[in-house]
């Protein structure tokens, strides 16, 4: 292994900073970014992705653990320290400058099989999480997703129906993948701190349930939970068919949302067929 200086000089030496902007937040504790490393299992020569390395903390834990790595930052600021870190591992770190929002991952990964990991920028993480979810393709290309969020939001992606944390991410993430929380982190990790504790998620793809298109399950789930407070009969009643659905599958239209266990989301959405979407 190449004997890398500590993250902290390399900041120092490259004169950066977190952006609250870009909503970084930089990882320094070696020890624990090996641990997030060694959440999916053996990396040993599987390619991985991650979104928003900054100076590459995580990225250093990736490539130690024998990743190739495909590193996507948007902030020009951190790419000399992805470049250094790049020439210590020759061959196992490309970056690519950019806007992951706006890219299309399994292009830039070759159309081959891969793992997403990342300390996912605050103000972009839920959007790039429904994105991997929400795909036609399945099982995905992604082989697992390792991805650090603020807690709320990670319980909220675990959730199991029945209290408030349920809702549309937790239907989404649950209803062909399983999906853990693995490591709670402590604010006191960060620099600079967020104001909020953090948590990482695992997720790894299962089979999907015959009969359902994605995109009519999220336009329920949409709907059911835009309104959640209000009863099923009358979140409901603008999407096409759903309460005729609701009497097919023998769910009282007197519900709410966060009473629904997640099969039942989808039985509304099998019966839907395609006409929601």
């Amino acid at each position: 292994m190449p004997d890398l200086p500590p993250l902290r000089e390399v900041i120092a030496a490259h004169g950066l900073s977190a952006s609250k902007k870009l909503g970084q937040n930089f990882l320094f504790d070696e020890q624990l970014l090996d641990r997030i490393a060694a959440i999916p299992g053996d990396l040993s020569g599987q390619n991985v992705l991650e979104i928003g390395p900054g100076p590459g903390g995580l990225t250093r834990a990736l490539l130690r653990a024998g990743a190739n790595v495909t590193a996507v930052e948007m902030d020009d600021r951190c790419l000399p320290a992805l470049a250094e870190l790049s020439d210590a591992f020759p061959g196992k770190l490309s970056v690519i400058h950019g806007d992951a929002m706006k890219l299309n991952h399994n292009e830039i990964m070759g159309g081959e099989p891969y793992h997403i990991a990342s300390n996912l920028p605050y103000n972009v993480g839920t959007a790039l999480f429904v994105n991997w979810l929400s795909g036609a393709q399945w099982p995905p290309l992604w082989r697992s997703l390792t991805l650090m969020f603020q807690q709320e939001v990670a319980q909220r992606i675990v959730a199991p129906s029945g209290g408030s944390a349920f809702g549309r991410l937790a239907v989404l993430a649950q209803w062909r993948s399983e999906a853990k929380l693995a490591l709670k982190v402590h604010r006191s990790a960060f620099t600079p701190p967020p104001k909020v504790m953090s948590a990482i998620v695992h997720v790894t793809p299962k089979a999907a349930p015959e009969g359902v298109a994605p995109r009519t399950l999220e336009r329920i789930t949409e709907a059911a939970f835009g309104q959640r407070r209000k009863m099923l009969r009358q979140s409901l009643k603008g999407v096409p068919g759903a309460l005729d659905a609701l009497a097919q599958v023998g769910i009282e239209p007197t519900r709410r949302a966060e009473t629904l266990s997640v099969d039942e989301f989808v039985a509304i959405a099998r019966k839907l067929g395609g006409h929601a979407g």
